[in-house]
């Protein structure tokens, strides 16, 4: 507060996250389904194999449906559910209005998908900004969002989750410890299972017992960079720069989960060749050119890697990226069943481009 008791306008960082997007947009289509349990995946049939969900209604989630849930298992936790195909397209141009909103407040905007978003603001009141936000985004497109405020983009992310559904949360450095010092270390955004796995051999299993190690005992244990992060995370620091640049996709991907595993060779040959014709035809139509070829192969044991290759030259040339792909696949031992493919291509950047992530 100023001597006149005016708030004096500083730096906040707003994470914008929109409430159960995917089935926002559908529901805007399905006004009927309005309260009810619905679930988007796949091509919307419950009975599809290998298929998962990609967003369930609140109404769903109830009964313990969530993303990346097989369909199968999702139908069986709530069989009453309406079941939806995804439409990316649809999804796409809702988030095209939802980050123009956003933009057209005035504020820097950081996109960081179809659903979220940061925004950068010098104000005295952020929750007043945090509450037009909410009203501009419903009453222009129907649908609501959550929004976490702080002075940094990861204790912003974390904000948010506090507000959900639909509301604000505001954590700073007078509440943070008070709100996340007894919380999990995977409560951090950033610190996954595997992190956690590893503190918790060093007995540090709290956000508040990572918060006061040693910085010397967490670099040594995961180098210097990573270990300095962590802590910095536990304190509630984080990054506090908001970019406006647009942001540019530094690679197009397709993956193919089937119906069968396969385990014959041509058959896998004949994948991933279509999935690197189908993902360079999208470069392509972008006016891009691809850098490297990437294939990634999960058996029917869940056993996961990906293999990458640079290319000569940048190329949209169909011949050297297929053969690439089919070479990399080739890499591996494929004496297992095999349950996905995919083909990532990692694009060229424009020279003036800068990346906000």
């Amino acid at each position: 507060m100023t001597e006149s008791g005016v708030a004096e306008e500083r730096d906040w960082i707003l994470h914008v996250d929109m409430d159960q997007f995917l089935a926002s947009v559908e529901l805007q289509r399905r006004p009927d389904l309005v309260g009810l349990p619905v679930i988007v995946g796949g091509g919307g049939d419950p009975t599809e194999a290998r298929k998962v969900v990609t967003c369930a209604s609140y109404e769903a989630r109830a009964f313990g449906v969530h993303a990346g849930m097989p369909l199968r298992a999702a139908a069986r936790r709530c069989p009453d559910a309406t079941f939806l195909p995804s439409d990316p397209e649809a999804y796409d141009a809702a988030s095209e209005r939802v980050m123009g909103l956003l933009r057209d407040l005035g504020h820097p905007v950081e996109v960081w998908g179809w659903d979220e978003a940061y925004v950068g603001a010098r104000v005295a009141d952020p929750v007043a900004l945090a509450r037009r936000i909410q009203d501009v985004v419903s009453s222009e497109t129907g649908m609501s969002c959550s929004v976490g405020i702080s002075d940094n983009k990861q204790r912003a992310k974390v904000a948010t989750g506090f507000g959900k559904p639909a509301g604000i949360h505001m954590l700073t450095d007078d509440n943070w410890m008070a709100t996340m010092g007894d919380r999990p270390v995977e409560a951090l955004w950033g610190v996954g299972p595997k992190t956690a796995k590893k503190l918790a051999t060093m007995d540090i299993t709290t956000v508040a017992d990572l918060a006061r190690t040693d910085s010397a005992e967490l670099t040594a244990a995961f180098g210097p960079s990573t270990g300095l992060w962590i802590l910095l995370l536990a304190k509630g620091g984080g990054d506090s720069t908001v970019s406006a640049e647009p942001w540019v996709p530094r690679s197009r991907s397709h993956v193919v989960t089937f119906a069968h595993d396969l385990t014959d060779r041509a058959e896998m040959d004949a994948a991933v060749t279509d999935l690197a014709e189908r993902t360079l035809a999208e470069v392509v139509a972008q006016q891009r050119t691809v850098t490297h070829v990437a294939v990634t192969v999960r058996t029917a044991t869940f056993y996961t890697r990906t293999k990458i290759r640079k290319l000569g030259e940048p190329t949209t040339d169909a011949a050297p990226v297929i053969a690439t792909a089919l070479d990399l696949l080739g890499r591996f031992e494929l004496d297992r069943p095999i349950r996905l493919l995919g083909v990532r291509l990692e694009l060229a950047m424009p020279a003036t481009t800068a990346q906000p992530r």
